[in-house]
C-alpha cells in the first residue's frame, strides 16, 4: 500500500477521532466545494511512515470528493479546478513559524556536503573585486571599509573621504565615485526617500556619515537591462557632533536612524523639501535623551555636572517596517527595543539584557555551556509579522545559538485588543542548537515520528562572528574558528519535512544545512539578498512553503561580500535537488534510481516525490554543474518519467462500513495528486488573480485597462503548461490511468477505481487545455488595442471583465460566455476597423480553439454579411442577398447560436424587415436545441413536473417567444397598410405573406402549439380559425381535454368546416366530461351536440349519425332531470341553507347516473314527478311501482296546492304567521295543478305507455276529482279529465274504452249518483270524436278514425243509467240536480244520435275501433 499524506489539521476538524459511519451527504464540510472528512479535499501527499508503505491514522491520499458519483454533470474543467483549489488551500496551509518554534528547544539538521544532489545551497558565482578598487585601497591613509548594495547589484568602497560604487558582477566594472567629502567615512548607507521630497528619477538616498558631518547624496538606480547608478547632490547635510556613527538604517517611509559605537543613544536625521520657520531643510534628534544632553560634546560628558557615562555601545541596529519597531544590540547583549509612532516619533518599549535572556532560556532548558555568562549575542535579525505573530526578533550568540524571541503587549492578552500597540516584554521563545561537527554519514531518513535528543554541547558554530536570518528561515553563520579564514554556515527549514508532519506528532523544526568554502585568507565583511524577499503568502500561515512557489519565484539569491570578492550563493529548490539525485544515477542502473527515489519518498512524501519527477520530466530544474534540465541531456528526462510512471501507486477503494457506495470511496493515485499538484503550482500565481486592472487615463479621460499579471509570467505559465501537456500526450500509453482502464483487472472495485482514475485524469488535461487556451486569449487581448475592445462592452460587461479571474477563465461557464462576448468584440472591432474577420477569426482559433470554434468562425462571417446588408439600404437586390447569404450561415451552426446571438441577430433582422429570415432561424434554433424532440413526447405525456425534458422545451420555448417579437413587429410596421395597391400586392402584403408561408409551413408541432397559445393569449382566435394545418386540432383536442372554452373553440372549427359530426362528438364528449362545467351548460353542449349529429356530414354513416344522436338524446334527458332536481333542491325549504353549496358541487356538475339521481335526491325528497322522469329515463317497467308514483304524485301536489291556497287566505285576512313569506298572486286551482303536472310528465316521457299509462292514470284522475270535489262546483269544467287527456293527444277510442270500463265495474267511487260524471265524460269523449271526424270532413272508415258499434251500445247503457237515476226530495239544490241529469241524459240521446247516424252511413266498417296514432306498448288492463 502506498504511504498518504495528511494535511495539517484544522481547528476544530478532529481526523483521528473515531465516529459512527454517516452517508457521504452528511458528512461535515469542512471547505467549501464538498471535500472529504479529510479538511482538504483531495488529500495530495503522503506521509512518510516507518515501515515505507503502510499508512497512519488520519486522512487519505487522493480521495475524491463526496457527491463524485451524483456530480456527473459538472463539466471535466470545472472538477479539476476543484482539486486545484483544494490544492492551493492544502498549500497555503502549510504552518507558520510560530507553531514549530514553540517554547523549547531543537538541534534537527540534515547536513548534506556542499556541491551534492540534497545540499541546499550551492555558491554559483564569485566576482573578484576589481583591481581598480584594491589600488585606491592601497592608497589609503585613514579608514577604509568595504560593503554591499544588494537591493540595486552594487558594492562599495570607502578610503578615507573618498566613496566608490561599481558593479561587483561586471567583469570591467566603471566606479561611480563621490570624492567631495572633507573628512574621512566612518559609514555608508543605502536607503528609501522619503515620498515627495526628492523628484521621482531619484530611487534611493545614500547615506554618507564622516568623522564631521552626515551627507544625503540622492542616487538613481536603475535596475532593467544594463545596470547604471547616478549620483545628484542634495545639499542636505547635517553636523555629526561629538557622537560616533556606524550603523545607519532607513525605513520604507523613508526615515533615516543612525548610532555608533560610542554609546547606544538613537539618532534621527530628518529631511524636507523646503526650510520652514523654526526647521531647515535637513537635521537630527537625538531619540534616546532628547533635549540638551543630546548635544553637549563628547569630552564634556565626563565633567561633574555632565555625569558618568558607561561605556556601553551599539553593534547592531535594524528596523522591522512590518511592526513599525526599531532593535538595537549592545556590545553588552543587550536588546532595546523602539516604537516608531507616527512620522517623527520614536519611544524605546522594551530593554531585554543578556541576564533576562539567560533566565528564560533556563526555564525552558536544561543548562548548556553554550549558554553562560561569557556567551554574547553578535547579531539580530527581525522576523516580519507577515512571517510569525508572535515571534519578533532572531538573535545570534557567539557560541552559534538562535534565539527566537516574542515580543507581547497589553492587548495580546485581552479578547479584542488592537494589534497596532507597541510590544511592551519581551520573552526567549525557542532556542536552535548549533548542528554537531562534521557531516553525518548517509542514512535513510524514515519519518518525523522518532524523538532525537537535543545537542546542547555542539561546538560546530562556536565561535560565531556575525550572521544574518532572511526570510523564511536562511541563516547565515560566520564562523572564525580560524585566525585569517571564516567559514559559512547556511541553512535553511527542510520544508518538505514540515509539511508532512502528521497530527499525531509535535511539528519540530527541520532544517536543512551546509558548510561552504569561501577561500582561504577570506573574511566576511557583509552578507545581502539579491532576489525579492521570500513570501509565499500574506499571512503568517502558508509563508513558509517554498515548495508551493518554487515555479512561481527565482530562487533565493545572496551575495556574501568578503576581502577577495563578492561569493553568490544560491537556494535549491525540492527540484533541483531531485534532477541532481538523477544525475548521479546515469549509468549505474536501477538500484540507483530506485534508491534516490525511496529516499525522497521517506523524506517528503510519494506526491511530492511524483511531482518533482513530473516537473524534471517536463524541463524544470537544474543541475549540479548549474545548466537547466532542458540542455542536461535526455537521460535526466527519461530517468525522471520512470521514477513518475513507476512509482506513482494505484487508484483503490478505500475501505468503508459499507455505507457509502464505491464508488464515492476511491482513493485516487499519487501519480493524479502529483499531476494535481504540479499544474497547481504552475498555475498558482495566476489563479486568483484578475485577468486585467483598470485606471482612469487623466488625460482622455477614457479607462486604461492593462494586465494583472505580466505578460512574462503569462508566457512562462503558458510554456510549461504546454510542456505538460505535450509530455502526457508522448506518454499516455505507459502511464497508468492516463489513456483508459486497464484490460484486465481482478475484482469490481479495482475496475471502479481505475475508471475514477481515468476520470479525474481527464478532467486535468481539460483544464491544462483550457489553461494553456485561457492565456493565449489573454495574450491576443492584450495584442489588440484592449482598451478599445473594453469600452465596446456594454456595462455589465465590463464590470464582468474587471472582476475576471484566471480560474474563471479557466474553469466556469460564465467565464468562458464573457471570453466569446470579448472575442466578438474584438472580432466587431476588427469589422469596423476594414480588417478581413476571417483572418482574425483564424488565428483566434489557431490559439485558443475553445474560445473561437469553427462555428464561431462561421458566426463572425454571418454577422460580417448582416453588417454589410445594413449598410446596402438603398439596394434592395443586394440587401437581400446579403441577408439571405447571412440567414444560410447562421443556420449552418444554428447548435452554436447563444441566445444573446440570436436576439441581437432577430432584432438585427427586424430592423431590416426581413421577418422571414428572423422567423426561419428562430425555428432551425429551436430544432437543433432539441434533436431528439423530447419537448413534443414531453407535451403528448402531459407535461409532467420534474422531468429532464422539460428544459428542452423551455428551451425551444425561448425560440418561439422571439418568433412571437417578429410577428408583433410585422404587424406594427405594417399597421393600416392595404393588401394591394393597383390591382398588386404591397409591401406590407408581400412581408406578411413570406413571414406567414414561413410559419404555416413549419413541421415543427411544438412550435404550432405555441402559436396557438400566444394567438389565444391575444384573443386571435380567428387566426386559429383560419388556419390549414393538422397540428391546429392536435392542439384544440389537447386543450379540449382540459378547457371547456378551447373546445368551444374547436367546436368553432369543426362547424367552420362543415364537420358538424365532430363537432357534435366534442360537444358529447365535453358534457360526459368532469371538467368544470355547470349543469346547464352540459344541456346546452348536449342541445347543440344533438343538433350537429342530426346534420349530415361528409364521410359520416347514417348509422353513426343515430348512434351519437341516441347516446345524446338518453345524456339530454338525464341532464335535464339533474338540472331540474338541483333546482328544486335549491328552493326546498326542508333543505337548511348551509347543505346547499353540497348540493350545487354534488349536482351542478358532471352528469350523474340515474340510480343515484333517484335514491339519493328524488326519492328522498318525494320528488315524484322527477321520480317517474327518472323510470322513463332508466326504461323502468314496473306497473305497481309506476302506479303508486302517480297516486303520490296526485295527492302530493293536491296537498301542497291547498296549503298555498291556505297561506293566501291568511295573507288576505293579515293572519300570516311571522316568517312565512306572503303570496303575491293567488294560487292555482288544485286540479290545474295536477293537470299541470300531468302535461309536463306527458310530453317529457312522449306518452310512453310504460311511465304513462293511460288505463292506470285516467282512473287516478277520475277519482281523484270525484273524491275530491275537483268539478264544476269549484268552477271547474265536470269534463276536466277527459279534456285533459285530449288535450294530450290521447286517441279518443282508448279514452272512450277507458271510461267505459270505470262505467262498467261500478267500484267506488262510481255509484249510485256519482255515475252521471262518468256518463258525462263518456259523453264529451265520444262528442269530440265525433266533431274530429267531422272536421276533417272524412266519412266513418279507416282504423284510426272510426266509431264502431260498440260506442253506441255504451250510449245506450249511459243512457239507461240515467234514467235510473232518481232525484228525490225538494229544494233548490235538487231541483238543480234534477236539471243536471236531465241535460246529461239529453247529451246522452244527442251524443247516440250521432253515433248512428255515423255508423249508418254506407261502407261503414263498424267492426273497426280506432286508437289514432297513439303508441300502446303495454295493451289496455
Amino acid at each position: 500500500m502506498d504511504p498518504v499524506t495528511p494535511m495539517r489539521q484544522i481547528p476544530g476538524a478532529y481526523f483521528n477521532t473515531p465516529a459512527p459511519g454517516t452517508t457521504a451527504g452528511a458528512r461535515r464540510t469542512l471547505f467549501p466545494g464538498g471535500t472529504v472528512g479529510t479538511g482538504a479535499a483531495s488529500a495530495m501527499t503522503t506521509v512518510p511512515t516507518a515501515s515505507g508503505g503502510a499508512p497512519p491514522p488520519g486522512p487519505a491520499t487522493g480521495h475524491l470528493p463526496v457527491g463524485t458519483s451524483a456530480a456527473a454533470d459538472i463539466p471535466p474543467a470545472a472538477k479539476a479546478a476543484r482539486i486545484v483549489n483544494q490544492t492551493l488551500e492544502l498549500d497555503e496551509s502549510y504552518p507558520d513559524l510560530d507553531s514549530y518554534c514553540r517554547p523549547g528547544a531543537s538541534s534537527d539538521y540534515d547536513l548534506q556536503p556542499p556541491n551534492t544532489a540534497w545540499a541546499p545551497f550551492k555558491r554559483t558565482q564569485m566576482y573578484p573585486i576589481p583591481d581598480l578598487v584594491f589600488s585606491h585601497l592601497d592608497r589609503g591613509e585613514v579608514f577604509t571599509r568595504l560593503g554591499l548594495f544588494p537591493s540595486i547589484g552594487y558594492a562599495w568602497a570607502t578610503i578615507d573621504s573618498d566613496l566608490f560604487l561599481w558593479d561587483y558582477s561586471h567583469p570591467s566594472p566603471e566606479l561611480v565615485g563621490f570624492e567631495e567629502a572633507q573628512h574621512t567615512i566612518t559609514a555608508v548607507a543605502l536607503v528609501k526617500p522619503k515620498a515627495g521630497v526628492f523628484v521621482s528619477t531619484i530611487t534611493h538616498i545614500l547615506v554618507v556619515a564622516t568623522t564631521n558631518d552626515l551627507i544625503l547624496l540622492g542616487l538613481a538606480a536603475s535596475t532593467s537591462g544594463t545596470k547604471s547608478v547616478t549620483l545628484y547632490q542634495t545639499k542636505m547635510s547635517v553636523h555629526r557632533g561629538g557622537s560616533d556613527v556606524s550603523y545607519i538604517v532607513g525605513t520604507k517611509d523613508g526615515r533615516i536612524f543612525f548610532g555608533g559605537e560610542s554609546d547606544t543613544d538613537i539618532y534621527e536625521i530628518f529631511y524636507q523639501q523646503e526650510e520652514r520657520w523654526f526647521s531647515s531643510r535637513c537635521g537630527k534628534v537625538n531619540h534616546t535623551h532628547p533635549g540638551w544632553s543630546s548635544v553637549v560634546p563628547l569630552p564634556l560628558a565626563t565633567l561633574p555636572f555632565g555625569g558618568h557615562r558607561e561605556q556601553e555601545h551599539l553593534i547592531g541596529l535594524v528596523v522591522d517596517d512590518s511592526r513599525n519597531l526599531l532593535y538595537s544590540l549592545s556590545n553588552k547583549s543587550t536588546i532595546r527595543t523602539y516604537h516608531m509612532e507616527g512620522p517623527e516619533k520614536l519611544t524605546k518599549v522594551i530593554e531585554k539584557d543578556k541576564t533576562s535572556c539567560l533566565r528564560d532560556f533556563v526555564y525552558m532548558a536544561d543548562r548548556s555551556s553554550l549558554f553562560t555568562d561569557q556567551t554574547n549575542i553578535v547579531s539580530i535579525t527581525p522576523i516580519s509579522a507577515s512571517e510569525a505573530s508572535k515571534l519578533h526578533l532572531m538573535a545570534l550568540t557567539n557560541t552559534g545559538c538562535r534565539l527566537f524571541l516574542s515580543a507581547t503587549s497589553s492587548a495580546s492578552y485581552t479578547i479584542g485588543g488592537s494589534a497596532t500597540l507597541p510590544p511592551q516584554s519581551m520573552q526567549l521563545q525557542f532556542v536552535k542548537f548549533p548542528p554537531k561537527d562534521g557531516y553525518p554519514r548517509p542514512r535513510a531518513i524514515t519519518g518525523n515520528g522518532a524523538i532525537s535528543e537535543i545537542d546542547k554541547e555542539s561546538k560546530a558554530l562556536d565561535p560565531s562572528a556575525q550572521g544574518m536570518r532572511f526570510a523564511p528561515g536562511y541563516f547565515f553563520d560566520v564562523v572564525q574558528k580560524h585566525s585569517d579564514t571564516d567559514l559559512l554556515f547556511i541553512s535553511a527549514p527542510d520544508t518538505g519535512r514540515i509539511k508532512v508532519t502528521t497530527p499525531a506528532s509535535a511539528l519540530k523544526y527541520f532544517e536543512q544545512g551546509t558548510w561552504i568554502d569561501l577561500g582561504t585568507g577570506s573574511r566576511t565583511i557583509e552578507i545581502g539578498q539579491l532576489s525579492a524577499p521570500f513570501s509565499a503568502a500574506k499571512q503568517p500561515l502558508g509563508f513558509g512553503n517554498e515548495f508551493a512557489v518554487q515555479f512561481d519565484h527565482t530562487p533565493g539569491e545572496f551575495a556574501v561580500l568578503t576581502n577577495t570578492g563578492v561569493h553568490i550563493i544560491r537556494r535549491r529548490r525540492v527540484v533541483d535537488m531531485f534532477a541532481a539525485a538523477l544525475e548521479t544515477c546515469i549509468g549505474i542502473g536501477d538500484e540507483g534510481l530506485e534508491r534516490e527515489v525511496r529516499k525522497f519518498i521517506n523524506q517528503y512524501g510519494r506526491v511530492e516525490t511524483c511531482s518533482a519527477a513530473l516537473a524534471v520530466a517536463c524541463g524544470q530544474g537544474n543541475l549540479s554543474s548549474g545548466t537547466s534540465v532542458r540542455t542536461g541531456g535526455r537521460n535526466i528526462e527519461d530517468l525522471a518519467r520512470m521514477a513518475f510512471v513507476e512509482y506513482g501507486g494505484q487508484a483503490r477503494v478505500a475501505e468503508s462500513d459499507g455505507r457509502q457506495a464505491p464508488a464515492d470511496s476511491v482513493r485516487l493515485s499519487s501519480r493524479h495528486d502529483a499531476l494535481a499538484l504540479y499544474l497547481t503550482r504552475l498555475v498558482r500565481m495566476l489563479w486568483k488573480s484578475k485577468v486585467i486592472s483598470t485606471k482612469t487615463d487623466g488625460a482622455k479621460g477614457g479607462v486604461l485597462v492593462s494586465s494583472a499579471v505580466s505578460i512574462a509570467k503569462l508566457n512562462v505559465v503558458q510554456e510549461s503548461v504546454d510542456r505538460l501537456q505535450n509530455f502526457l500526450e508522448a506518454n499516455k500509453g505507459t502511464i497508468q490511468g492516463l489513456s483508459g482502464p486497464p484490460d484486465r483487472l481482478a475484482s469490481r472495485n479495482e475496475e471502479i477505481a481505475a475508471q475514477k482514475e481515468h476520470q479525474a485524469f481527464h478532467a486535468l488535461r481539460e483544464l491544462m487545455k483550457s489553461v494553456a487556451e485561457g492565456i493565449s486569449f489573454v495574450l491576443m487581448l492584450f495584442d489588440e488595442r484592449v482598451s478599445d475592445i473594453f469600452a465596446r462592452l456594454e456595462p455589465a460587461a465590463q464590470q464582468q471583465l474587471r472582476d475576471l479571474t484566471y480560474e474563471q477563465l479557466f474553469s466556469s461557464a460564465p467565464g468562458k460566455e464573457l471570453a466569446k462576448v470579448l472575442v466578438k468584440a474584438i472580432v466587431n472591432r476588427n469589422i469596423a476597423s476594414g480588417a478581413n474577420v476571417e483572418t482574425v477569426a483564424d488565428a483566434l482559433r489557431r490559439r485558443c480553439g475553445s474560445f473561437c470554434s469553427p462555428d464561431d468562425v462561421v458566426i463572425f462571417k454571418a454577422q460580417e454579411q448582416l453588417q454589410r446588408a445594413s449598410e446596402q439600404i438603398g439596394n434592395p437586390s443586394a440587401l437581400r442577398s446579403l441577408l439571405g447569404e447571412s440567414l444560410r450561415l447562421f443556420e449552418q451552426v444554428a447548435k452554436s447560436l447563444t441566445s444573446v446571438n440570436l436576439q441581437t441577430t432577430v432584432d438585427q433582422y427586424i430592423q431590416l424587415k426581413y421577418y422571414a429570415g428572423a422567423i426561419q432561424l428562430c425555428l432551425v434554433v429551436a430544432r437543433e436545441k432539441d434533436r431528439g424532440n423530447t419537448a413534443l413526447t414531453w407535451l403528448n405525456d402531459g407535461k409532467p413536473a420534474g422531468d429532464d425534458r422539460e428544459r428542452a422545451f423551455n428551451a425551444r420555448r425561448a425560440c418561439y417567444s422571439l418568433i412571437h417579437q417578429v410577428l408583433d413587429a410585422l404587424d406594427t410596421d405594417f399597421a393600416g397598410e392595404p393588401e394591394t395597391l393597383d390591382g398588386r400586392p404591397t409591401l406590407a402584403a408581400t412581408k406578411r405573406m413570406e413571414a406567414y408561408s414561413v410559419v404555416n409551413n413549419s413541421d415543427d408541432e411544438v412550435f404550432h402549439f405555441d402559436l396557438y397559445e400566444w394567438y389565444i393569449s391575444k384573443n386571435w382566435t380567428n387566426r386559429i380559425l383560419e388556419i390549414e394545418s393538422p397540428h391546429v386540432v392536435t392542439y384544440l383536442k389537447r386543450l379540449a381535454e382540459t378547457n371547456y372554452q378551447h373546445a368551444e373553440l374547436l367546436c368553432r372549427f369543426y362547424t367552420h368546416r362543415s364537420r358538424f359530426f365532430e363537432a357534435a362528438q366534442v360537444q358529447a364528449t365535453l358534457a360526459k366530461s368532469d371538467m368544470n362545467i355547470g349543469i346547464k351548460d352540459r344541456i346546452k353542449l348536449l342541445s347543440l351536440a344533438k343538433a350537429n349529429a342530426s346534420v349530415n356530414t361528409i364521410g359520416i354513416s347514417r348509422q353513426q349519425q343515430q348512434l351519437l344522436n341516441h347516446e345524446t338524446t338518453d345524456l339530454l334527458e338525464i341532464a335535464h332531470i339533474q338540472d331540474d332536481l338541483l333546482e328544486r333542491l335549491k328552493l326546498d325549504t326542508r333543505i337548511p341553507d348551509a347543505r346547499i353549496p353540497d348540493i350545487e358541487d354534488a349536482l351542478d356538475g358532471p352528469i350523474k347516473d340515474v340510480t343515484t339521481l333517484y335514491n339519493d335526491y328524488a326519492d328522498q325528497a318525494n320528488y315524484y314527478d322527477l321520480c317517474l322522469l327518472i323510470f322513463n329515463a332508466a326504461d323502468f317497467q314496473n306497473p305497481r311501482v309506476i302506479a303508486e308514483t302517480w297516486e303520490n304524485l296526485i295527492n302530493t301536489v293536491h296537498a301542497e296546492t291547498e296549503e298555498r291556497q291556505q297561506i293566501w287566505e291568511l295573507a288576505q285576512t293579515g293572519r300570516l304567521p311571522a316568517g312565512t313569506p306572503a303570496p303575491t298572486s293567488p294560487p292555482a286551482l288544485p286540479y290545474e295543478m295536477v293537470s299541470q303536472q300531468v302535461q309536463n310528465i306527458a310530453h317529457r316521457t312522449s306518452l310512453d305507455s310504460l311511465i304513462f299509462p293511460v288505463d292506470r292514470i285516467i282512473p287516478l284522475i277520475c277519482t281523484y276529482a270525484v273524491e275530491n270535489g275537483q268539478d264544476a262546483t269549484i268552477g271547474a269544467d265536470p269534463s276536466w279529465p277527459v279534456l285533459l287527456f285530449l288535450n294530450l293527444g290521447v286517441p279518443h277510442a282508448l279514452i272512450a274504452q277507458v271510461l267505459e270500463n270505470i262505467f262498467d265495474a261500478g267500484e267506488v267511487p262510481f255509484v249510485n249518483g256519482r255515475r252521471k260524471a262518468v256518463v258525462q265524460w263518456i259523453v264529451t269523449a265520444v262528442e269530440a270524436w265525433v266533431r274530429e271526424i267531422e272536421r276533417r270532413g272524412t266519412i266513418n272508415k279507416g282504423r284510426d278514425t272510426a266509431i264502431g258499434t260498440w260506442v253506441s251500445e255504451l250510449l245506450g247503457r249511459a243512457l239507461e243509467a240515467m234514467r235510473g237515476i232518481v232525484i228525490r226530495g225538494r229544494g233548490p239544490a235538487v231541483a238543480a240536480e234534477t236539471a243536471e241529469v236531465e241535460r246529461i241524459r239529453n247529451s246522452v240521446v244527442a251524443a247516440k244520435r250521432m253515433v248512428d247516424a255515423l255508423l249508418a252511413t254506407p261502407a261503414q266498417g263498424g267492426s273497426v275501433m280506432g286508437m289514432g296514432s297513439f303508441s300502446f306498448r303495454g295493451g289496455l288492463a
